[in-house]
Order: structure tokens, then sequence, then C-alpha cells
């Protein structure tokens, strides 16, 4: 048996692998996020719900300390601000998402995950979804003033 034949192949077997890896990532990393990029393009959405319109002024800390009590009560089980639990990672959603959207997607996430392009897009994301609280439109406007809160650390 002829050692250097077998040398050989096992260098064009490493040298195949390699390049095929490398095409395997490049080909991943173009992708792209399309979560994000759908997300991006959605930016201004309004959701679909009760809220058509919020008026942010300053930190309010009474309705943040309300809200962090109501997210800690209804939310924390699935949510948390750095890490994906059940549901998405919150930390900077206020910055990803209107106003209007996030009180919508707390007070309406059946309809949202069903005919909201981003709702939809985070239900095939997360394979789980939201359910109804029962959170009342100022509960859910307190949670906000809570995530505010959250993003500005």
């Amino acid at each position: 048996m002829n050692l250097s034949k077998i040398t050989g192949v096992h260098y064009r077997i490493k040298i195949g692998l390699i390049v095929g890896l490398f095409i395997g990532m490049t080909i991943i990393s173009c992708g792209g996020d399309k979560t994000e990029d759908a997300s991006a393009s959605n930016a201004g959405s309004k959701g679909i719900g009760p809220v058509k319109s919020v008026n942010l002024g300053a930190l309010d800390q009474s309705m943040v300390d309300r809200g962090k009590k109501q997210f800690e009560a209804k939310c924390s089980a699935c949510h948390k601000f750095e890490e994906k639990v059940v549901g998405p990672a919150l930390q900077d959603v206020t910055l990803r998402r209107t106003p209007e959207w996030i009180m919508n997607m707390i007070l309406n996430p059946i309809e949202m995950t069903q005919k909201d392009p981003i709702g939809q897009e985070l239900l095939g994301e997360h394979l789980t979804q939201m359910t109804f609280q029962n959170i009342k439109e100022e509960e859910a406007r307190e949670i906000l003033e809570y995530f505010r809160k959250m993003d500005l650390k």
C-alpha cells in the first residue's frame, strides 16, 4: 500500500471540508436576520388594538413602580429583559417598537399574532402564543412606562 496516496486523499478530504464549511458559513452570514429586517420595515407600526395614540412625556416614577409590579405579576414568567425565556427578551423594546404597538401587544396578543406582521413573525420565531392577561389599558400604559425606564439603563 502506498502511504503517499493515503496522505493525499486525506489532504483532499480536509481541503474539501474546509471549503464546504467556508461556503456554508458565507451563505448563512449573508442571509441576515429576517425578523429584524421585517421589523425595521414595520418600525412605525401601531399594531392592532384599542390604542391609537400614546402621549409620552417625562418618565413618571409612580407609573414605573406600578408597571414593575404588573410586569412581575403577569409577565415575568415568560419575559426577561436580558434574555429570551418563553417569549422574546424585552431589552430595548421601546427603541424597536412604537408605544402603541407595545400596548396593543399587551392588551390584544391573540389578534396581534394573527394579523400584525411583526406579531406574526414573533409567533413564528418563538413558537409560543402570548397569553391574554386581562390587563386594563391603564395597566398596559404603566408597564410601558416600566419598559421605558428599563431601556434607559
